[in-house]
């Protein structure tokens, strides 16, 4: 598989993570695809991505979005 950035593995499940830093709305589109891609190759209905924005504006916070089959929970900071 390619380069997944965090895989935590606690008391029996895994957890799949990406981070990403934000560079636009297709940046974090791609990323969420990615995110979708792992969790098919590991097997996974939910995964989480981190996004860090350093825009004055950005819209801070966590939300739950649901791609296809797959629940991914996104934070930005």
């Amino acid at each position: 598989m390619e380069r997944t950035d965090v895989i935590v593995d606690y008391n029996g499940e895994q957890f799949v993570i990406e981070m990403k830093i934000w560079y636009g709305n297709n940046y974090h589109t791609r990323g969420e695809q990615q995110l979708t891609q792992y969790l098919d190759y590991y097997h996974l209905d939910k995964g989480y991505m981190l996004s860090f924005n350093f825009n004055k504006n950005k819209e801070i916070g966590i939300k739950e979005i649901t791609i296809g089959e797959k629940i991914l929970v996104e934070a930005v900071v």
